[in-house]
């Protein structure tokens, strides 16, 4: 919106950013706004008020501002003086006198200066960048100008919360922004901590490439120049969400898409999903949404010959949110251990002091880390592929010394000439940019992203692409691991543009270096076409009975024919599809267990109470335990021990348990005297249980600790198993 400056009787010059940070009569008028928006019954929420809404999750103060970018520079002559009586206001209250402020600031001087009015000019900003700082160095006036613009915005943001809350009654959770930095390296934590006055952090982030051209800021038009970038290939450190995380506070990303005419998109849903499960990252909001449905292809502004660019319900990307915001929510993708926990002292904020890590793309841990804060822990830096291997998070106000990274970080991150493998800290996830792959095994959900054929064997699904690139994801649906659910969703997504659309390859000048791109001859026109996967699947269930074909609104279409073939059900996902749903058995019960063992007479042997090889375990027990009813072993139960736990004396002990059995009981039940017998369950006190699960999910190990009586000379741990 632009304002009517000569109305409001204002010197901005038509000139905004920046002003609601200090600017009395912009704060004034926007809270007079908000007032308005927070408090005015609307017939839209039953007569109710925006602030007595429970539905309004978070308010953002603003957007895409910051005083550290560089429209700071930008400020008319009023507002210039204006922050700059407020920066002679902060220094005479940080060193009492102007004559001790020039005690410390030595002879730095701003022309700007006005000491007689109480006036104190600011450097250019990009004197605070790390160019600026390699070309001069820094003096205490130039940290403290980052200081006092830091706790600028600190103060505004704390004091729009407490108004919304206070004032207004309203109980939201505050976001104070979502902007980036004139130095990623050198100012993003402070951005970061000018938002801690707030609830929830936030940052607006776009993956993409090159794209140039006449409109190239929100339209794709013929004759446009564009490269193609893939976190599988070619840019895995500028994921979106690599981000550090403020310790104790939520954060998001409050815009992002894979941007057109970038055709990766395909990639984009599980690459998040997966990412931010592993990390622990709150909340990607994608952007725009314009339409119920796939916004179709079409003029960028409704008649102008052209594409639209910012996009995000395409079948590519929208079409593979399914499987990615069930797998995330479910939480079928397990978080993490942090792999770096940083600590930023505020004086090292002021005094951009590098980082450990950052969130460039360009950081260099041996380079960009050398000005770290005297007392840091490293010597280096930590490469920003750690943001793929676990969280990162940061914490403010403390000491550098405490600085923690994760002693085998560099073990989950293997390099060739030019390119990565990296594993996560769980080892559900992989990402390999030299093979351009992405897998995620676990037992709820299982992944693959390939841009080149391949044949991938994880621990129950494979996936044999024979055609283009393909994101391939299976997800159970009814909550049993892969391997035994009765109920799976199987998601597919290939590249996808406009009817017609043609491009060919090209060289485009670039600040005078010629960069390999792509030229557009041809944007095409509605619909969208979709790239055919030429894809086999198989899956170690062998309870699946049917498999439904879906259309991209996820309809019936047609029946998918099933192949078994040792132990495993194949098929080839069919063409036209985004969708294959597949159903049979959830769980496993009692009589498909025994069918998978070849009884010598089935009659007797395959009885519930018969013991055919001979090791005291009957079979329901063997089935419980998920253990061979045809092989001596007694290894489902380890040996019991009495040790010591939270200093009282426990019984210790662990065994095997089938974590996918239908129509059995299984119980374990305690004693002292082998009369009294009290059930021991998950979340009994005195009673702790962990479990370990395998790769499939199938079986677990179960680890169980029982509080002995002071008194106690014998404790005894029984389990019962009974038939439905």
């Amino acid at each position: 919106m632009e304002s009517n400056d000569g109305r409001w009787g204002t010197d901005w010059e038509g000139r905004h950013h920046g002003l609601l940070f200090f600017d009395t009569k912009i704060q004034a008028a926007y809270k007079d706004w908000l007032r308005e928006l927070f408090t005015t019954p609307s017939e839209h929420l039953g007569g109710k008020t925006l602030a007595e809404e429970p539905a309004l999750a978070m308010f953002q103060i603003q957007n895409e501002d910051s005083l550290l970018f560089w429209t700071v520079n930008n400020l008319s002559a009023g507002p210039k003086r204006r922050l700059g009586e407020l920066f002679h206001a902060w220094a005479l209250d940080k060193y009492q006198s102007i004559e001790a402020v020039f005690d410390v600031w030595g002879t730095a001087y701003s022309g700007s200066d006005d000491i007689e009015n109480g006036v104190l000019g600011m450097a250019n900003i990009w004197d605070l960048t790390g160019d600026g700082k390699a070309a001069h160095g820094t003096t205490p006036r130039l940290d403290d100008q980052m200081q006092f613009w830091v706790e600028t915005m600190h103060d505004f943001n704390a004091e729009i919360a407490r108004f919304v809350r206070e004032d207004l009654n309203c109980p939201v959770l505050v976001n104070p922004g979502n902007w980036k930095t004139a130095d990623v390296i050198l100012m993003e934590d402070s951005e970061r901590y000018s938002q801690t006055s707030g609830d929830v952090i936030a940052v607006n982030r776009y993956f993409g490439g090159l794209h140039k051209g006449a409109n190239n800021g929100w339209a794709i038009e013929n004759g446009d120049f564009y490269t193609n970038p893939s976190v599988l290939k070619d840019a895995a450190r500028s994921f979106p969400i690599s981000v550090k995380q403020v310790e104790g506070k939520p954060m998001m990303v409050t815009e992002s898409t894979w941007v057109m005419p970038t055709d990766t998109g395909f990639e984009s849903a599980m690459l998040l999903s997966a990412y931010s499960s592993l990390t622990g990252f709150d909340a990607y909001f994608w952007f725009v949404a314009q339409t119920e449905g796939f916004t179709p292809p079409r003029s960028a502004n409704g008649y102008n010959a052209s594409q639209g660019k910012w996009l995000c319900q395409t079948p590519d990307m929208a079409g593979q949110w399914p499987a990615a915001a069930l797998a995330f929510r479910k939480g079928y993708i397990r978080r993490g251990k942090p792999v770096v926990q940083e600590q930023r002292s505020l004086d090292a904020l002021w005094q951009r002091k590098s980082p450990i890590i950052a969130e460039s793309s360009s950081f260099d841990p041996n380079r960009d880390s050398g000005d770290q804060a005297p007392d840091s822990t490293m010597e280096g830096g930590v490469d920003p592929l750690a943001f793929l291997v676990g969280p990162v998070t940061m914490a403010f106000g403390g000491s550098e010394s405490d600085n923690v990274v994760m002693e085998d970080l560099d073990s989950f991150i293997e390099r060739t000439e030019n390119r990565e493998r990296v594993t996560s800290e769980t080892g559900q996830i992989i990402l390999d940019t030299e093979a351009n792959l992405f897998r995620v095994d676990t037992p709820h959900v299982q992944t693959m992203i390939s841009y080149r054929p391949t044949a991938q064997e994880l621990s129950v699904v494979s996936f044999e692409s024979s055609g283009p690139s393909v994101s391939a994801t299976v997800v159970s649906l009814d909550g049993y691991p892969i391997v035994a659910s009765g109920k799976l969703l199987v998601q597919v997504g290939t590249r996808t543009r406009p009817t017609g659309w043609e491009d060919e390859a090209a060289e485009v000048d670039v600040s005078g270096e010629m960069v390999q791109a792509r030229k557009i001859l041809s944007y095409g026109e509605a619909p969208w076409e979709l790239e055919t996967a030429k894809l086999k699947i198989g899956i170690k269930n062998l309870g699946i009975r049917a498999a439904q074909a879906l259309d991209a609104n996820g309809m019936p279409i047609a029946e998918v024919p099933l192949q078994i073939k040792d132990g495993v059900v194949f098929f080839d996902f069919p063409e036209g599809s985004l969708y294959v749903v597949l159903e049979g058995d959830s769980g496993l019960s009692y009589e498909r267990w025994k069918s998978r063992f070849p009884w010598e007479v089935e009659a007797e042997d395959a009885l519930v109470s018969a013991d055919p090889d001979g090791d005291g375990t009957p079979n329901l027990i063997e089935f419980a335990s998920a253990g061979d009813p045809l092989r001596h072993d007694r290894s489902i139960w380890n040996d019991e021990i009495v040790d010591q736990a939270d200093g009282e004396r426990a019984l210790t002990l662990s065994y095997r348990r089938n974590a996918v059995m239908v129509g059995a009981e299984d119980s374990l039940e305690y004693s002292e005297d082998l009369k009294d017998w009290t059930q021991l369950v998950l979340s009994e006190q005195g009673a702790d249980v962990r479990i370990d699960l395998v790769a499939d999910g199938s079986v677990e190990t179960r680890s169980l600790v029982v509080q002995l009586s002071e008194d106690a000379e014998t404790a005894f741990v029984r389990r019962k198993v009974k038939a439905e």
